[in-house]
């Protein structure tokens, strides 16, 4: 297990959480892209013990960690087993635990436009909408659906332009952007299903 990440107050991080199942360029374009884009000073891998909404468990989390560590060569992009060492298992209990130890960090949740599809299936989805910013990177072909998905729907009024996304880490949630860019068509499901993992 690691250390928790050292942050002072003022620091403004970007959580991405996931199974990285397994890691891949995709994770990293995204992580530069949010870095970049939203004024980010690091991004926090939060590689997961488990998905809850995964019929199947992800393979041994010390793999998974390694195999982030041996990608990540970038000296703002921290790959964590922070749930791990929190235990926790949903977000909601994730970022309730994190703002309490951090106190004074700008977090901001980052998500693939495809997780904004399924958002309002998380646990207290609603709760984490209402905790911190949203950053929300393009997928190929879940620009539309993101855009229409529940959670968009109920949150529209809370939108961030994406000219103004640098504001993201300073905006008080409920708050959420939508970056569209250039983009990566690879996953991990894919990469399984191949069998090079």
């Amino acid at each position: 297990m690691q250390q928790l990440p050292y942050a002072p107050q003022g620091l403004r991080v970007g959580l991405l959480g996931g199974s990285f199942d397994p890691p891949h360029a995709g994770h990293l374009h995204i992580s530069t892209w949010a870095l970049k884009e939203f004024g980010l000073d690091q991004v926090w891998w939060l590689v997961s013990p488990g998905n809850p909404l995964k019929k199947h468990g992800p393979a041994n989390l010390e793999k998974r960690m390694a195999a982030c560590q041996a990608l990540v060569q970038h000296p703002k992009i921290k790959v964590t087993d922070i749930e791990m060492r929190l235990g926790t298992r949903y977000t909601a209990e994730t970022l309730e635990k994190l703002l309490k130890l951090y106190g004074g960090v700008r977090f901001v949740w980052l998500m693939g436009a495809d997780n904004l599809v399924s958002f309002h299936k998380w646990d207290r989805w609603d709760q984490i909408m209402e905790t911190v910013p949203i950053g929300v990177l393009a997928r190929p072909e879940e620009q539309v659906m993101a855009g229409c998905s529940p959670a968009a729907r109920r949150y529209a009024r809370f939108r961030l332009s994406s000219r103004r996304s640098t504001a993201l880490p300073f905006r008080q949630a409920p708050c959420w952007a939508l970056l569209n860019g250039p983009m990566m068509n690879i996953s991990s499901s894919d990469i399984r299903k191949r069998g090079e993992w």
